[in-house]
């Protein structure tokens, strides 16, 4: 279950490498943002797509300490090959374990939409880009959605919730661990009305432990319902047919909040972008292996979408 229900949680360059034959820089963007940026070689002005990672300590390539697939790493890569530049970056969660300053009790839902704004703003103020379009995946669908009104000039959704946090929880209890979905209700509900929650069930502790419930409060607040209709720019909205997390639920109710959003729902494609064509066991054992990629229809699509605008 905690797999599923995650919820971690201009500039020197730091080197320079070659991925393959791609040019890519790694930098430092803010105090809190390390990433890498990779552009075309031979383009002036090219696209710019920013990728955001979802929930948990993601690097830039779409990992965790003990689940490594490459998943950005290589969304990455085949925008490059398409023309289109990028940013993807480790969440600061990352520095911060690094550092040994992470404080679980001080996280809040605003600073990865702050780290979001400062990579748009840092990369607007270049003005090496025709345009910036924003790439959401999971956790990061929301964060992207909020960070890019008003500054990017299109938003991808891949993966992304069309509810607010604590209704995606209990949906998934109710798949998982149906006694226990009444008892998050009622906890998320404490949470909302008194800002704490002490009588939730010791099978709900991973989600409700004291240190994260204030990051989880701030995470409530935001509606992606109502996020995506202030968008005033061109919207894609993926969800894939095997994901695991993130029902094709979801993003309906993302499109349906945003009828002019296109809207596409990719045959065989899981939570990572990988392509599954066996059971849930071969799903889950995908999380962990690189040697999969990233299913070429989402490239296209997403390079299609960034270059049409």
């Amino acid at each position: 279950m905690n797999k599923f229900i995650a919820l971690f949680l201009l500039i020197p360059f730091l080197g320079i490498s070659q991925s393959e034959t791609r040019n890519s820089r790694d930098i430092s963007v803010s105090p809190f943002i390390d990433g890498t940026v990779m552009v075309p070689e031979n383009q002036e002005y090219p696209a710019l797509a920013i990728l955001i990672g979802g929930s948990g300590p993601t690097d830039r390539n779409g990992n965790q300490q003990m689940m490594k697939n490459n998943a950005l790493r290589y969304l990455a890569e085949g925008l490059y090959d398409k023309g289109i530049a990028s940013f993807r970056y480790d969440k600061r969660i990352l520095k911060q374990l690094k550092d040994r300053t992470l404080n679980e009790e001080s996280i809040r839902f605003d600073d990865f939409i702050k780290d979001a704004v400062d990579v748009i703003d840092y990369f607007k103020r270049s003005n090496a880009f025709s345009k910036i379009v924003v790439i959401g995946h999971s956790q990061g669908s929301l964060v992207g959605m909020v960070a890019a009104q008003n500054k990017a000039d299109g938003f991808v959704s891949i993966a992304g919730a069309g509810q607010e946090i604590d209704d995606v929880i209990v949906d998934q209890l109710e798949k998982q661990a149906p006694g226990l979905k009444e008892n998050a209700r009622d906890s998320f509900d404490d949470m909302r009305a008194n800002g704490i929650a002490v009588n939730y069930s010791p099978g709900l502790a991973s989600i409700f432990r004291p240190q994260i419930q204030p990051f989880l409060i701030t995470w409530m607040r935001f509606n992606p319902q109502e996020e995506i209709q202030k968008m005033d720019m061109p919207v894609l909205i993926i969800n894939g047919e095997k994901d695991l997390q993130v029902q094709v639920s979801e993003a309906e109710k993302l499109k349906a909040s945003k009828p002019e959003a296109q809207y596409e729902i990719i045959s065989g494609m899981n939570h990572i972008l990988k392509e599954i064509k066996e059971d849930d066991i071969a799903n889950s054992k995908s999380y962990n292996d690189p040697s999969i990629p990233v299913m070429p229809e989402v490239i296209d699509l997403i390079s299609s979408f960034i270059l049409q605008q």
